[in-house]
Parts: C-alpha cells; structure tokens; sequence
C-alpha cells in the first residue's frame, strides 16, 4: 500500500474547498458555488476519504501500520502522519458522520457553497489531527478546526448566536493557549515534540507536568465537567446540520487525543488513572442531571453530549485492553447514535418551527418513521438491549468489575436509569402527548374599569429555543430529511446484534493504547 494514500484525508478535502471557491468566483452570488456543484464537490470527497480510511484500517489490521514523512525530512523534524488501528478507525467514522452531515444539510437547506468548503476544511483539520504523530501538529490541526467551526457557528447572524459564537471562541481560545504553553514547555524539557520520541517521558516529573497541561486544555475542547459549559451554550443555538457535524468531530478529537498523548507519554501510568475515573463518573452524572431540567430537544440532547463523554473516561480510566476496547466501542456507537437523535430534532426544527417540548405532541401519529428512528436510537443511548449501547454499556460494566471499580458499576446503571428518564420525557413531550392547541395571532385586551378606546390588540407568538431555520414547506417533504437518521438508527440495531466484527476492531485498537510500541516504532522509523 502506497504510503502517499495518508495524504488524501488532508489534503482531497482541501482540494475540494479549492474547487467550491472557485466556483463561487465565476460567479455564483453570495452564497457561494452553485449548491448542486458544491453538494456533490462536497460529497465526492468525502466519500474518497471514507474509502482512503476503510484501506488505511484494513490495512492496520494486517499489521501495516501506514507512515508518511511530509517532505522527506527525518524524524523528529518532518510532519509524520501515522495510520494505526484507533488512528484508521477514528477516521473512518469521522468521514462516515460528515457525509451524512453533508446529506442532511442538503435537507435542511443550509448546504450552500460556505457550508460545504467550512464542513471540508474543518474535516481536514480533525482527520489531520487523527493522523498526526507529534504534538506541535496536533496543535496547528485542532486550530485548523477552530476557525471554519465557528464561522459554521454564527454564519447566520442573530445576537443569540453571536453571543453563543463568543463565548465558544474566548473558551477555546484558552484551551488553544494552554494546549501551546505545555507543547512548548514539554519542548523545552524533552527537545522534542515527537510523540514517538516522547513514549514514557512523563517519567521525568518536568514532563509530566508539561504534558499534563496539554491534557488539561484536551479536557477543555473535549467539555469534560468541569470544563463544559461552552458546549451546551454553542450548541444550543447552531444550525441542526450544524451541530450534528459538531456533534461527532470537535468533542471527540479531544477524547482520541486524551487516549493517544496518555497511552504514549505516560505509558499508561496507573497512578494518576483515578483523576480519569473521577473526572468521568462527574462529567457523566452532572451531565444527566442537566439534561433532566431541560425544556427543548436540542438543550436536553447536548448535555447527553456531555455525560456520554463520562463513559469514554471511564474506558481511559480502566486502561485495561477490555477497559480501553470498551469505551473505543462506546466512542463509535456513540457518534453515530448521537448524530441520529440531532438529525431526527432537527427534522423537528425544521417541520414544526420549535423544539421547545411544550409546543410540540402529537408528532408520532402523524409521523411515523420520525418516531420509530428517534425511538431507536433513544434507546440505544439508554443501552437497552440488542441495540449498540447495551454492548457498550455491558463491556465497560464487564471490565469495571474486572478492577473492582464498583463505584463506575453503579454510577453506569444510575446515570443509565436517569438517561432513560429524559428520553421518556422527550418521547411523551413529542410523540405522544395531544397536540397544543394552535394559540390565536391577535386578541383584544382591554384594561380593567377602561372604556372600548383603551382597546388594544396584542400579537402572541411563540417563542423558540432553537436556531432560526429556513422556511419549512418545501423542506418538511424532502425524503432526505430523514434518510440519514433512518440509516444511522439501523447501525445502531445492527452494531448490536452484530457487534463482534467492531469488538474485535476495538480490542485491536486498545491493544495498541497498552502496548505502544509498534504505534512508536512506525512513528520513529526512517
């Protein structure tokens, strides 16, 4: 296998971009490239990466670990992109969630020539971020994430987005801070910012330190508790196709770089695995207990973004190959599932003007394959069997057990008990309560003890939590709507009945994460 096939995920999305403005300078207008040119630019290549991604992870798992040396300089100095299991794995669910961002924006009707060239070029900083093998790189494709996401974020105006845009950018711009301060700082004590020439460095406490702070500043961008707050805020006001391409990108670059800079730098150090344990079962309870006070679909789905984190912890937390398999597994169904349950809100959005619970029911008779891929996928965050978190949920209580960690056991069956609770409340809320009644658009009020001429007329509109959208009459009928939810909440039923294929993936990835040698030897390598 030609090494240079490591290039494509970076490089193919920037071409595509390359191609989108170039459209849009002939003349497409303000915004941007014809949307059908752009929609299958877009498209295109993201389908070449998931298929580059599908070869790197076949590949890896003949043992054919993919190296590529940017430039031809020697270790130590080059751009190493390095393709192993949980590199190639990653990747290929991340590709496989923009794609199906991409389609369900061209639903939404927000996949416009912007849109399209921002999604592209984010996704070239998160599957840079995948590949890379030293911190300094790590850093530059996290900042490459930083800019198109929040243009994506307050690309249409609105002082609620604004404000939401500002607060996202001044918390990730500390987290980038920080993340720079212990690059440099490790820099200064080891020499190197390789991550093959770092393995087991944190036995040097100056280090230790240093590459403490750059997980600190990880912890930030992967809105661990307490570290979160900018998450719920941002997402609560984004686009619908823009807060499921969110969804499965920003958070879980943090999560996948925890893994990778402890297992390399610290070698998997057993001491200080309790603050992941901790910071875990906090980041999992806290953010339940949030979801549960919630009025509106999106605010209650995006703190379930921040206690399904917890879980991942945990697997980090373990550091066992069935600990570490465990939330790999969960990290992967867990992208996928999210992602159905924000597409099928923002279906919601878009047919029925609101998310907000107390203005919408009735929804299930009327429409069906809604509920039947919102009610799935629900579910399969809650972990109810044969669906894909039951597996997940099992394999991590599997192998909290196996280190006697009792307490993970019952926070996982509380927080599970808990989820099921606010899934139950959307679902009543949506699906099966009757209808509100349509409020009047006018009424006359009239003063107490005043005559007819203190008369007046008030306009009653409801108010939304969400996203202003696009007009939904041509929209609510697109098949398209749906299909990306329909085939994500099919996943989840298959990744559970099925689950042994991706299993015997993950544990080959943990294998990786307990053992790096082989990770360290292909990074260092001439």
């Amino acid at each position: 296998m030609s090494p240079m096939l490591l290039a494509l995920p970076v490089f193919a999305p920037l071409a595509g971009v390359g191609m989108v403005l170039l459209l849009s300078r002939r003349g497409a207008g303000s915004a941007g490239a014809p949307p059908r040119i752009a929609r299958a630019v877009g498209w295109g290549v993201t389908v070449v990466v998931l298929v580059a991604s599908m070869v790197l992870l076949t590949s890896a798992l003949d043992g054919d670990i993919a190296t590529l040396r940017l430039g031809g300089w020697p270790s130590g100095i080059a751009i190493v992109l390095v393709a192993d299991v949980l590199g190639a794995l990653m990747m290929a669910v991340t590709s496989l969630l923009v794609l199906l961002s991409l389609v369900f924006a061209a639903a939404t009707g927000e996949d416009d020539g912007h849109f399209v060239a921002l999604a592209l070029v984010l996704s070239t900083g998160v599957y840079g971020a995948m590949l890379t093998g030293d911190l300094f790189s790590l850093f530059v494709f996290v900042e490459v994430m930083l800019v198109p996401s929040y243009v994506l974020l307050i690309r249409s105006g609105g002082r609620r987005r604004l404000a939401a845009g500002q607060r996202y950018v001044s918390v990730n711009l500390l987290a980038s801070t920080l993340f720079l301060a212990g690059v440099g700082l490790l820099y200064g004590v080891t020499g190197t910012v390789d991550l093959g020439e770092l393995a087991g460095a944190a036995r040097n406490p100056a280090a230790a330190l240093a590459t403490a702070v750059v997980l600190l500043a990880l912890g930030i961008k992967a809105a661990i508790v307490p570290l979160h707050s900018w998450l719920p805020s941002s997402y609560a006001v984004a686009g619908p196709a823009v807060v499921v391409l969110f969804s499965g990108l920003l958070t879980k670059v943090g999560v996948y770089a925890l893994f990778r800079i402890y297992a390399v730098v610290f070698d998997g150090d057993r001491r200080w695995l309790w603050i992941f344990l901790v910071l875990g079962l906090l980041t999992m309870v806290v953010g339940v207990l949030a979801a549960l006070g919630e009025r509106s679909v999106r605010s209650v789905l995006t703190f379930h973004m921040v206690s399904q984190i917890g879980y991942m912890l945990l697997g980090l937390g373990l550091f066992t190959t069935a600990g570490l398999a465990a939330g790999i597994f969960f990290l992967v169904q867990y992208v996928l599932v999210k992602a159905a349950l924000l597409m099928c809100a923002g279906a919601i959005e878009v047919r029925h003007g609101t998310d907000e619970l107390r203005l919408l029911g009735g929804i299930g008779r009327t429409e069906p394959v809604l509920a039947g891929a919102f009610g799935i996928s629900a579910l399969a965050l809650v972990g109810v069997p044969p669906l894909s978190g039951f597996v997940a949920k099992l394999k991590l209580v599997q192998a909290a057990v196996a280190e006697h960690q009792y307490a993970a056991v019952a926070a996982v069956a509380v927080v599970s008990l808990l989820t099921l609770v606010s899934m139950l409340k959307l679902w009543n809320a949506i699906f099966t309560q009757p209808e509100p009644q349509p409020q009047p658009e006018s009424q006359p009020v009239t003063r107490p003890g005043a005559g007819p001429s203190t008369e007046a007329t008030i306009t009653v509109v409801p108010s939304r939590s969400g996203p202003i959208l696009p007009a939904a009459g041509a929209i609510a009928s697109r098949p398209l709507l749906l299909a990306p939810a329909v085939v994500l909440a099919g996943v989840a039923v298959s990744l559970g009945l099925a689950a042994e294929p991706l299993l015997v993936v993950c544990e080959r990835a943990a294998d990786g994460l307990v053992d790096v040698g082989t990770y360290v030897e292909a990074v260092t390598s001439p």
